[in-house]
């Protein structure tokens, strides 16, 4: 087993997302820019937590050149529709048996969040740092450093796993152990994970 006490998980692409099977190309393209390397400044200050969802909900709606309503419908059935993504379920399930202490550290908005803490696979987090409440966003190192503080770790027993790679670089850069988790190839991603978490 890896000297990893501690597996700090990314929330959107890496423990939930929306299935794109399950959407008309339409409403996967109005949230295009969340694969962008920068998310536009309205999106990352929805995210800090220092703006309210109706002032979100307009910049939305202007971004897209739609009406607000639609915004709005948007963006209530992209909170609804977030799962658990299967293969990383897995995973958690088996750290979490391995008695390693699990962690989230995540851009996420208020709304978001909320829905996501009642998932299932939620309970098995034992501490969270989540942008909204911090009013900090990844990559700021101050994000990371809060996480750390506040549950007593040690930044060379953390292995922290995001499918963004400056956030990957932040954590390297504050002692962190990083993992670019690949969110269209998330099977073999947790694949490699296992091995370098658990096989000793």
């Amino acid at each position: 087993m890896s000297n990893y006490a501690n597996i700090v998980f990314d929330l959107g692409g890496v423990v939930f997302a929306r299935d794109p099977r399950k959407f008309e190309p339409e409403f996967i393209e109005f949230f295009s820019y969340i694969t962008l390397p920068q998310m536009p400044k309205f999106w990352e200050e929805y995210d800090r937590g220092v703006v309210s969802l109706d002032e979100t909900l307009e910049a939305l709606a202007r971004y897209n050149s739609c009406s607000r309503e639609l915004a709005e419908q948007n963006l209530r059935r992209s909170i609804l529709t977030q799962e658990a993504i299967p293969a990383t379920k897995r995973l958690i399930e088996e750290l979490k048996r391995a008695n390693l202490k699990l962690y989230v550290l995540s851009n996420m908005s208020l709304e978001f969040i909320e829905f996501l803490r009642q998932q299932e696979v939620f309970k098995n987090f034992d501490g969270e740092v989540v942008s909204c409440e911090e009013h900090v966003v990844k990559p700021d190192a101050e994000i990371y450093r809060r996480l750390i503080e506040r549950y007593g770790l040690n930044p060379s027993e953390t292995l922290f796993i995001d499918d963004r790679k400056a956030n990957i670089d932040t954590a390297i850069t504050e002692g962190w152990g990083g993992y670019h988790f690949d969110a269209h190839n998330p099977e073999a991603s947790c694949e490699e994970l296992r091995r370098i978490i658990l096989e000793r």
